[in-house]
């Protein structure tokens, strides 16, 4: 018989500024409600929150790191065309996410959601939609740090002439991912403040090329050249095919935001902050890259497009500026702002495998990952294992050169699946979902159909080969990466998982935590 779960309304904010201790009384006792007792401690605003959300989007990340496949693969008028498109849709996933953070404000999120909202087989469920969340998390830790790595590579290039092997890249890459672990292991309130600072040298960033581009260039690109002219470098011949799989560049980086989500535990107003971060941060991120987008694009000089088609940005700011001491203070920004994404990558992932791998015993060794460090209250245990996790996937770059873009495609499309499979279930229930304080009303089946449709596409055709003729070195090998996760995963859970993982199963009583937590503290 199939476990039942009684859908538990967070509790509704009341008029007027709420005084903080007051605030987080309630918020502690709604997640008593929802069966956790309190570990970690709520040191974050909305701001915070957002801050981390947006820092794993983190626009001069994504875009410039895929600056040269958005090039190849489409040209300016795909990139300008379907960010805007891409931006609509991952707004609508958003909002689908935003309804159901307002009712289960727990950093577990999508796996946890998906549990409650499951009508049968809760569970089993909620196993899948973590297995894809995890893998979605690794992968984009591993993808963030990596391309990182190959920027600073570009970087060292023009500002000293050293042009890094594989090998150095790939060491360049641990020194990141190293720094990031011993960050995220200190207080929280250490991380809220680097977040905000993220949002700031993000935003900021952005604004200095947009400046500096705009108006130290003598010659800009034309409007029909920026809006019209495509590109096909793939190989292939379709101009739909080509379309499609150019998406990757805006989708890939607009990715992510659900770490406001599982932030929620240390947010003050979690019911209703965590969804506001949630669709905050892909609002800005959508104002934020198209200004980026455009800057960049128009100072692309169409007699040098084929050598900036191959050195991205890197080149495209020597041609426009001439001036290599300018062109390494804008690479030194972006360099800045992909360093605060590889952090809250790495925040996000750990409060994730905490909940799941950890607290609801996902993994072996479920006490160690949900442990939280006396005197920081962070997990460190779980932010080491995100380290080692990412380090793990990313190994196959030492031979393969695709190997980042691969990455690239698994983190989306398992993220943007652990996304909709929640969205779906909150279709299924209808009138019978109990939301929080912050709701979609009459809007959420329109917007659950359009997002969980938008994330069945791209998830087809992420999965498809990026140039032809295929080789052994240009195979997208995203789509066996997946079909391997969830296979194992399926064996895991038939063999042994089914009979330890907890599930959404509660720790107590609301009495019984509240003596817990009194307890510890």
């Amino acid at each position: 018989m199939a476990r039942t779960h009684t859908v538990t309304r967070a509790p509704h904010a009341r008029s007027g500024p709420m005084p903080l201790e007051r605030q987080l009384a309630e918020d502690d006792d709604a997640l008593r409600k929802l069966g956790y007792q309190r570990v970690l401690a709520r040191r974050m605003t909305l701001f915070a929150n957002f801050g981390v959300a947006f820092s794993v989007i983190s626009v001069p990340t994504g875009l410039m790191v895929l600056y040269p496949y958005a090039l190849n693969t489409g040209g300016p008028a795909e990139l300008v065309w379907t960010w805007l498109l891409v931006g609509a849709a991952s707004l609508l996933v958003g909002l689908g996410m935003a309804e159901i953070c307002s009712a289960f404000p727990t950093c577990g999120a999508l796996y946890f959601w998906t549990a409650r909202l499951a009508k049968r087989h809760n569970n089993a469920w909620a196993w899948q939609t973590g297995i894809l969340n995890l893998t979605g998390q690794v992968a984009v830790t591993a993808s963030a740090t990596y391309g990182t790595a190959v920027f600073l590579g570009g970087f060292t290039t023009l500002a000293w002439g050293w042009t890094p092997t594989t090998r150095e890249t790939f060491a360049m890459f641990l020194g990141p991912l190293v720094i990031c672990g011993l960050l995220n292991t200190f207080r929280v309130s250490i991380v809220a403040f680097l977040t905000k600072l993220s949002v700031w040298w993000n935003i900021g960033t952005v604004a200095m090329i947009c400046a500096v581009l705009g108006l130290i260039p003598k010659h800009h690109a034309s409007a029909p050249f920026v809006f019209t002219h495509v590109v096909n470098n793939t190989g292939f011949h379709s101009a739909i095919y080509v379309g499609a799989i150019g998406l990757l560049t805006s989708q890939w980086t607009i990715l992510g935001f659900d770490g406001a989500g599982h932030m929620a535990e240390e947010t003050a107003g979690a019911a209703r902050n965590a969804p506001r971060g949630i669709v905050r941060s892909i609002a800005v991120a959508v104002i934020v890259g198209y200004a980026l987008i455009l800057a960049v694009t128009f100072a692309i000089q169409p007699s040098d497009y084929t050598n900036e088609a191959s050195g991205g940005v890197s080149q495209v700011f020597m041609d426009a500026l001439h001036s290599r001491a300018t062109t390494e203070v804008l690479l030194a920004g972006i360099l800045g702002a992909q360093f605060t994404c590889c952090m809250a990558c790495v925040t996000a992932n750990s409060r994730m495998i905490f909940a799941f791998c950890g607290r609801d015993s996902a993994f072996p060794l479920a006490a160690r990952w949900s442990s939280v460090r006396k005197g920081t209250h962070t997990p460190a245990a779980a932010v080491w294992l995100a380290i080692a996790l990412a380090l793990i996937l990313t190994v196959p770059a030492l031979w393969s050169p695709t190997a980042f873009n691969a990455v690239a495609s698994v983190s989306t499309i398992a993220l943007y699946a652990a996304h909709a499979i929640p969205i779906f279930l909150r279709l299924r229930q209808g009138d019978q979902f109990e939301g929080g304080p912050w709701e979609l009303g009459r809007w959420s089946k329109p917007v659950g159909i359009l997002a969980t449709s938008w994330v069945v596409v791209i998830s087809v055709v992420f999965v498809l080969p990026q140039t032809t003729p295929i080789t052994r070195d240009n195979f997208n090998y995203a789509g066996l990466v997946l079909a391997a996760v969830l296979g194992l995963s399926t064996v895991w859970w038939l063999a042994k998982a089914r009979h330890r993982f907890r599930g959404v199963a509660p720790q107590g009583g609301v009495e019984e935590l509240l003596a817990l937590e009194n307890g510890l503290a």
